[in-house]
Order: C-alpha cells, then sequence, then structure tokens
C-alpha cells in the first residue's frame, strides 16, 4: 500500500511524465525531433504546471495528501500542457502566415510579440497604413480570429527625430489605425488594445539611421486572457 508520502513522490514523477506528452510539431507546422534535454515548450509548462499542481493538491486536501497530490498534478498538468500546445500551434501559424512580410514573430512563454517594422507599415509621418501592408494585416486578422484565446495589444514605436509629443501622437494613431483594421475584419473589439510609446522604449541607438529604422516600429503583443480555457485541437 501506497503510503501519503510515497503517493505525493508518485504525483511529482507523474508530474514530470505528463510534461512529456510533447508538442509533435516545429515552428513550421513539421515534425520535430525532441528539444536539446528532451523536452519541448509544451512539455516544460506541462511539467511545471504538473508539479505545482500537485504540491497545491497535496497542501488542500488534508485527510489524503497523496490523493490530492495525484488529482493535482493531473488536472494542473493536462491543463498547463493544453495551453502551451494551443500557442504551440498559433505561433507555427503565425510564423507561416507572415513569412517575407518583414514581420517578426517573436515567442516567450506564452506570450507572442509580433514586430512590424515601420518603414513596411507608415509613410514617414502618416498614420495611413501602407497599401501593400494590407495583405499582411488580413492574414492576421484571420489568424487573431481563429485563436481568439489571447488579449491583443497594439503598441506605436517612434524614433527620437521631432518633438516627445509629436512622436507620442504619432505612435499612438499608428497604433490606433492598425487597431480599428483589425476590428474593421471581425476580430473582436473587446480582445483589442491600443497605445503609443512613441521614443520611450528604443530598441537600437536614435544616433544613426540604422537604429532609428529599428525604432520605428509597431508591436502586436498577444497575452493568454485570464481563465481562458484553451479549446481541444
Amino acid at each position: 500500500m501506497f503510503t501519503p508520502r510515497r503517493l505525493i513522490i508518485a504525483a511529482t514523477v507523474f508530474a514530470m511524465l505528463s510534461g512529456c506528452a510533447q508538442n509533435p510539431y516545429n515552428q513550421q507546422g513539421e515534425v520535430q525531433a525532441p528539444a536539446e534535454g528532451g523536452m519541448s515548450k509544451t512539455a516544460k509548462y506541462g511539467a511545471l504546471g504538473a508539479l505545482a499542481g500537485a504540491v497545491a493538491g497535496a497542501a488542500i486536501n488534508h485527510d489524503n495528501r497523496g490523493k490530492g497530490a495525484l488529482i493535482g498534478a493531473a488536472v494542473a498538468g493536462a491543463a498547463s500542457a493544453g495551453y502551451g500546445y494551443y500557442v504551440d500551434k498559433q505561433e507555427a501559424e503565425l510564423r507561416r502566415s507572415m513569412e517575407g512580410t518583414g514581420v517578426q514573430v517573436q515567442r516567450q512563454g506564452d506570450n507572442i510579440n509580433l514586430i512590424m517594422p515601420g518603414n513596411i507599415t507608415f509613410a514617414t509621418n502618416s498614420a495611413d497604413i501602407a497599401s501593400n501592408f494590407y495583405t499582411p494585416l488580413n492574414n492576421l486578422a484571420t489568424s487573431f480570429k481563429q485563436y481568439d484565446q489571447n488579449n491583443i495589444e497594439v503598441v506605436g514605436h517612434t524614433d527620437s527625430t521631432g518633438s516627445h509629443q509629436y512622436n507620442m501622437n504619432l505612435s499612438q494613431q499608428r497604433a490606433q489605425s492598425v487597431a480599428n483594421y483589425l476590428m474593421a475584419q471581425g476580430v473582436n473589439g473587446a480582445r483589442v488594445s491600443s497605445r503609443g510609446m512613441g521614443p520611450d522604449q528604443p530598441v537600437a541607438t536614435n544616433a544613426n539611421e540604422a537604429g532609428r529604422s529599428q525604432n520605428r516600429r509597431v508591436e502586436i503583443k498577444l497575452t493568454p486572457i485570464p481563465g481562458a480555457q484553451a479549446p481541444q485541437q
């Protein structure tokens, strides 16, 4: 018979094993080999979530800590790995649809950041979307409607040329233009927000044109909607 101590140990092992149900796809949606160390992002999130669930389950179920740990590991592990896999699929789809557009797709945990250089989105001193950027924005809108468990924050950035207030206004107008277009294509407005940062968050030096060009950009930040459940894939 398992003692509570042994059941908690078993739950911890289960937590790690639950994380090993790896996402079999890479960023291009192709079958991937196991990541170095044998664990993908999905696996890592699932294992950590399951381990946390095991600890929480043991703490909550005072009468049978071992049983509580096993239940906590199962529930939390499945939830963590499930959302991680959902974001893996979303990331792969965004990389596919943004290939060749100049839009960068970055991933940090369950958050995805899309970086759109200013030279492909807006003309100088304008908040009107460039005509050749409508197709990438249409693709983004399609993706955001398919993957609807994210909040969408559109953030405008400028270089430091000109007055600070002018740049703040321009960055806000550009962010709002992108947000408005996404909503016009059917993206739920309750998920969308916008703000302008002007020159306050540079990613490169403003001392030369190469750096200023990098600082002129619009970013779209995708973060999980609190309490949202990832749909079954």
